[in-house]
């Protein structure tokens, strides 16, 4: 038996993180200081789209594309803006961006419920 299973490290991670309502994320589409931060593998994204403008950084890649002296690291994001991890559901992005502040990211948080709550909720989404 594992010691720590995903249900356990999921919940450890949406305690140590921020997790935004998808009503507070609609607020943030088009705010300039926000990037949001998919951590969805390229086969959802092509499947179901995504919130227009966000930045795809698999979960598999995360701390190769967030750190800024990695040479796969996406200059798309910026850590001085406030960083909007999402999913399909809350999990993943709930770890992620718990790695993320881990790594120092100041101004990261998890988007609750993920796309599917944001589409069931009539957010933007754009085809990728």
């Amino acid at each position: 038996m594992l010691q720590r299973g995903f249900r356990q490290m999921v919940g450890e991670a949406e305690a140590a993180v921020a997790i935004i309502s998808v009503e507070d994320g609609l607020a943030l589409v088009d705010d300039a200081g926000v990037i949001f931060i998919d951590v969805r593998e390229m086969v959802e994204r092509r499947q179901t789209g995504s919130i227009p403008g966000s930045v795809h950084v698999p979960r598999g890649f995360l701390e190769f594309r967030v750190d800024p002296d990695s040479p796969m690291h996406d200059k798309a994001v910026d850590g001085a803006k406030r960083l909007v991890v999402y999913c399909a559901s809350g999990g993943r992005s709930a770890l992620a961006a718990k790695t993320m502040l881990d790594m120092g990211f100041a101004n990261v948080c998890s988007l609750g419920g993920g796309l599917g709550a944001w589409n069931q909720a009539g957010g933007p989404i754009e085809p990728d």
